[in-house]
C-alpha cells in the first residue's frame, strides 16, 4: 500500500476523534496544513503540518488521555511511524512541535495565556515551560525554527468555522515527499 493511501486510511478510521478542542483530528490536521500553505511553506513543512498529530491516530490510548493525567507522547509515536516513510525535514518538526510549545511559553510574552485549555492541560503533562538550559538546547536543533512555525499553525488550527480542502487534496504531495 502506498503511504498516502495508508495515511488517508488512518484519518478515515480515526480522524473524527476529538482531543479536547472544538475540531476533530482530521479538521485540525487540514487546517494546520492550510495555514502552512497560506504562508507558502515548503512542501515538506506543509506535510509536517498535516501529519504533526498523527501519533494520536497510531496509538490505542483514549482520546481523553490528558484528562486522565496521561501524556500520550503523541509526538514520539508519530515520529516513529513517520520515519519509515518521510525525510527528517518532515519528521523533526513533528517530533519537536510539543517542545516548540514549551519553548514559546518560555520565550514569547503572553503565549501561554493564548493557549487553549486543552493545550494548557497537555503542557503540564509534557514538562511545562522550558527552563533556560532547555531553551538553549532546543535552539541548537537545526529544525527548531520549522517546529516553531508548525506550532503557530497548530495553535491556530482549532477553528470550527474554517473548512479547508479535504485530505485527498494532499494525496499527491504525500507521495511526492515520501522516501523509498
Amino acid at each position: 500500500m502506498l503511504i498516502a493511501d495508508e495515511i488517508i486510511g488512518l484519518f478515515a478510521a480515526k480522524g473524527n476523534s476529538q482531543y479536547g478542542e472544538d475540531v476533530t483530528q482530521l479538521e485540525h490536521a487540514l487546517q494546520c496544513a492550510q495555514h502552512a500553505r497560506n504562508e507558502s511553506a515548503p512542501d515538506e513543512l506543509v506535510v509536517a503540518a498535516l501529519l504533526h498529530d498523527i501519533g494520536h491516530l497510531v496509538t490505542d490510548l483514549p482520546e481523553d488521555a490528558a484528562d486522565h493525567g496521561i501524556d500520550d507522547r503523541h509526538e514520539e509515536m508519530g515520529v516513529r511511524y513517520l520515519r519509515q516513510h518521510f525525510p527528517e525535514t518532515i519528521t523533526e518538526p513533528v517530533r519537536l512541535h510539543v517542545e516548540a510549545k514549551r519553548y514559546l511559553c518560555a520565550t514569547v510574552s503572553g503565549y501561554l495565556d493564548g493557549l487553549s485549555d486543552a493545550s494548557r492541560k497537555s503542557l503540564e503533562l509534557q514538562g511545562g515551560v522550558m527552563n533556560a538550559d532547555e531553551v538553549t538546547q532546543f535552539e541548537s536543533n537545526p529544525h527548531y525554527a520549522a517546529a516553531v512555525r508548525l506550532r503557530g499553525w497548530d495553535d491556530r488550527a482549532k477553528d470550527p468555522e474554517l473548512h479547508p480542502a479535504d485530505l485527498d487534496a494532499y494525496r499527491d504531495l504525500l507521495g511526492q515527499v515520501a522516501i523509498g
